[in-house]
């Protein structure tokens, strides 16, 4: 999972890019990147880190142009620590390229040696996205076949994208001398979204927020499988260029990953999070009596609309319980000291007059390896609470996720092959609710619009029932990806936004 952003304006788009980017900063915190477009020139800077650290005066100086895009980057895999699999990248040929991706391929590897055999391309990371960009140039040199490049060269070159890649994917991509190229894989896994400016410029990016937050009007979400070409002088060209595209996003984008002020495809996260806390009350009155709780306290951020809505439909209390400490520094390890993991107290602190003789629920929007958890229940009782009930807003998370975030392997799941009890037990909780899977399901397609522009057919919800929507997913594939998670190295902090404590938006 990744934020990507591209604009074509008729002024610099440097500040507007940090500016988005730092709009979608909660969906990468590993490295940042922006290219510009001027006289046919990238100029490019990227680096490891968060938006403001990776960008000085000298570097935005540095990147002239009307045209450009940007990325935040959440590694799903590769080398998490190479700065080189830093986003955008780049290709000379043809015309020259530059990518940003948003997601995962399924078959990375097939693909990397279909390159070098087949298209004789060169890839030099391990990232996925090289590759993506490497099938989109080699499929508009075949469209082009040496002569001018036209939207419908490109739109051509996109369905053999389709055909050929594997996985969830939405790209911006800059074309030197000609314009901006965006698309969304057939499922529309990955959210993408389109707006305009006061002044008829254009935007493309991961979330709706992005476009509001830097002035421009929310226009549509571009569809699965569609490609939309925006020439430099501001004209917008689109094509359905797959053969059977539905819309299926993941949900986990609702349940935790977007920012609750964005609408994807249509949905509002806000509403769609109001509305799993509905539900969620049913499944924790059939457990606890609302009379055995005396407050409902959110574990920050991201399950706090549905500890609200849980809370205001039982009749309990709703209260803030814990603080959350948003400067916590990196650990340096130092000569004669071993490593040192940062512990979830040291980014969360309890208000300890919440707890104390209480019967508390704590809400969270979902339960991944249950570490987490388990401390911030130790907190609560420290606290002095009676007893502590826990409810996730999300079913028990069973399944690796394959399709852009960086979901452990099914052994690292707290709730792989375990009863809700046996978790319970393990994160040391006197009662454990969790949502159902068509519950969740039901709650947030019930946020959708009544007569969308493009119809919802569904959700990716792997990681939950283990449905993969591109059904190319056997146990097989599943074991090659997770050899190919990102490594970390012994002294770096784990950036993922599923690493301790919990979700900041």
């Amino acid at each position: 999972m990744c934020g990507i952003v591209g604009v074509v304006s008729n002024a610099p788009v440097n500040q507007l890019l940090y500016d988005a980017l730092l709009l979608l900063q909660h969906r990468g915190q590993d490295a940042a990147g922006i290219v510009t477009l001027l006289d046919r020139k990238f100029f490019m800077h990227k680096a490891k880190g968060m938006v403001r650290d990776v960008f000085r005066t000298r570097n935005m100086r540095a990147l002239p142009g009307d045209v450009g895009l940007g990325q935040v980057r959440y590694p799903t895999a590769g080398n998490a620590y190479s700065e080189e699999e830093a986003q955008p990248f780049y290709v000379n040929a043809p015309f020259g390229i530059v990518l940003v991706h948003n997601g995962n391929l399924t078959n990375a590897h097939a693909l990397r040696a279909e390159l070098f055999s087949t298209d004789h391309r060169h890839t030099n990371t391990e990232s996925d996205s090289e590759v993506l960009l490497n099938v989109l140039a080699h499929e508009i040199e075949r469209a082009t076949r040496g002569g001018m490049l036209t939207s419908d060269a490109l739109f051509a070159a996109v369905h053999s994208v389709h055909r050929r890649v594997r996985g969830s994917y939405a790209v911006v991509a800059l074309i030197s001398g000609h314009g901006l190229l965006a698309f969304r894989d057939p499922y529309g896994i990955r959210p993408l979204s389109m707006g305009r400016g006061g002044d008829g410029t254009v935007m493309v990016a991961s979330e709706s927020v992005a476009l509001e937050g830097s002035g421009y009007t929310f226009e549509r979400n571009i569809a699965p499988g569609e490609a939309v070409f925006v020439d430099l002088q501001g004209q917008v060209h689109a094509q359905q260029c797959a053969d059977a595209p539905t819309l299926n996003p993941c949900i986990f984008e609702f349940v935790y990953l977007a920012r609750p002020d964005s609408v994807l495809d249509g949905i509002s996260v806000y509403q769609a999070r109001l509305n799993l806390g509905e539900t969620l009350a049913k499944r924790v009155v059939s457990t606890v009596p609302p009379s055995a709780i005396d407050v409902i306290i959110p574990i920050p951020e991201s399950s706090r609309p549905s500890a609200t809505q849980l809370a205001h439909l039982l009749g309990v209390p709703y209260r803030e319980g814990f603080v959350k400490n948003r400067y916590v520094g990196r650990t340096f390890i130092m000569p004669g000291q071993g490593v040192r993991k940062k512990s979830v107290r040291q980014k969360l602190n309890v208000i300890g007059s919440e707890f104390k003789g209480r019967n508390v629920l704590l809400v969270d929007d979902s339960i991944v390896r249950g570490t987490t958890s388990r401390e911030i229940v130790q907190m609560a009782r420290d606290a002095g609470a009676r007893k502590v009930y826990l409810a996730s807003a999300a079913p028990p998370v069973r399944f690796p996720n394959v399709y852009g975030i960086d979901m452990p392997t099914k052994d690292e799941l707290v709730a792989h092959d375990r009863s809700i009890e046996e978790i319970r037990e393990l994160i040391g909780c006197d009662a454990l609710i969790y949502q159902d899977v068509e519950g969740m399901k039901r709650a947030i397609m019930k946020a959708a619009p009544a007569s969308p522009r493009v119809p919802l057919d569904g959700f990716d919800a792997s990681c939950f029932d283990g449905v993969y929507v591109t059904g190319d997913i056997d146990l097989e594939a599943i074991l090659r990806m997770s050899g190919n998670r990102p490594r970390i190295e012994e002294d770096e902090e784990d950036s993922s936004r599923l690493a301790l404590p919990n979700h900041s938006e």
